[in-house]
């Protein structure tokens, strides 16, 4: 099987492909957008993917992809998993922490340690992925750069630690998911699954779909809105808990609930406790 991840070996994306298929063939993708594509288009069988992060949030440009559109086929998720952040500074043999001018990164790696990176003195500059920021300053071979990437990401490119947990929190967790190119399935032991909600124009429409949800018997743990279609458009993404299996999921979504316009059911797995 071939698993599709987003950034280089010795990411905390190829981390998470490692734990979940540790017999896979695991390709790597620069960004986000390829590895979708190469999901549609059959290059990968699977694609694992960070949906959200405790410190920062939602990973937006995944979101927002899950739904597709009618030009694209239909996604759907397997699996959640969790990985635990620590973030390191890894410099060039020889630098010491207090030469570091500028750090690079992930987007979401920096902003998990804006605060850190602050009190640090060191300016972050944004790039493609953790392990490929080590990579670059490896190969750029300034003392005063440093990449921020998992702990043992340097010692391949021959990098060493200046510093071990540089970030804002202590709970700092990534939430993955397993995504394949097919419709929603139910196990038995399913008991949780994402849906797309958009709502009918009408007042109250979003706490009414949501009370009706909750007596129902549904343990809400996400909801986040973001654009959709047409212009001040929106539509809600809700992370569900509730009784495992088909009957399960069919209690709560079945009949949909009255002021919901539309319901996307983006799959069901086995909810993981961290």
């Amino acid at each position: 099987m071939i698993i599709g991840y987003q950034g280089e070996p010795h990411s905390y994306s190829h981390q998470a492909s490692t734990e979940l298929f540790p017999g896979g063939e695991l390709v790597g993708f620069r960004g986000f957008a390829s590895a979708f594509a190469a999901l549609e288009a059959g290059d990968v069988d699977r694609l694992v993917v960070p949906v959200e992060n405790s410190t920062t949030g939602s990973v937006l440009p995944v979101l927002d992809r899950l739904p597709g559109d009618d030009s694209h086929v239909r996604f759907s998720i397997l699996a959640e998993h969790l990985v635990e952040v620590r973030h390191a500074l890894h410099g060039l043999e020889g630098a010491s922490l207090d030469q570091i001018k500028e750090v690079r990164s992930h987007p979401q790696a920096l902003a998990q340690a804006e605060h850190a990176l602050l009190t640090l003195g060191i300016e972050p500059v944004p790039t493609h992925d953790t392990a490929g920021a080590v990579r670059q300053v490896a190969e750029g071979g300034d003392p005063t750069i440093a990449a921020l990437a998992p702990p043992n990401a340097g010692a391949a490119h021959g990098l060493v630690v200046l510093k071990e947990d540089v970030l804002d929190k202590s709970h700092n967790t990534t939430r993955f998911v397993v995504i394949h190119v097919g419709d929603p399935e139910v196990n038995e032991d399913d008991d949780k699954t994402t849906i797309v909600v958009t709502f009918a124009h009408t007042p109250g429409a979003l706490a009414l779909v949501l009370t009706e949800l909750g007596l129902r018997g549904a343990n809400l743990t996400r909801i986040e809105s973001r654009p959709a279609g047409a212009a001040w458009n929106y539509r809600s993404f809700i992370d569900l808990v509730h009784e495992p299996g088909v009957e399960g999921l069919r209690h709560v979504l079945e009949p949909p609930p009255a002021n919901a316009a539309t319901i996307l059911n983006l799959g069901s797995y086995k909810a993981v406790v961290s």
